[in-house]
């Protein structure tokens, strides 16, 4: 269990980090990280700290799209979560 937990912590620290630097990075007006990438991030585990860091930042919170997909891996790890749980 405890490799579960910095497994989450890591990777939740690593979608914070790049949630903010792609906001420096839009700031500045320079190549930008692929929305693909965050987006695994979320997929994979990082759904707190990028929601956190969107929170943060005020980052990628206009974005429709980006949001749909964000909300609809919400909604996925949430029902995993559930299914597991309850079997």
């Amino acid at each position: 269990m405890n490799v579960l937990f910095y497994y989450f912590l890591i990777l939740n620290g690593i979608a914070f980090i790049l949630i903010g630097y792609d906001k420096h990075l839009a700031k500045a007006r320079r190549q930008r990280i692929p929305e693909l990438l965050l987006l695994s991030i979320v997929f994979w585990g990082g759904t707190i700290g990028s929601g956190l860091a969107m929170f943060v930042f005020r980052h990628k919170t206009s974005k429709t799209s980006y949001l749909w997909k964000y909300w609809g891996i919400v909604f996925v790890q949430a029902l995993f979560v559930f299914l597991w749980i309850r079997y």
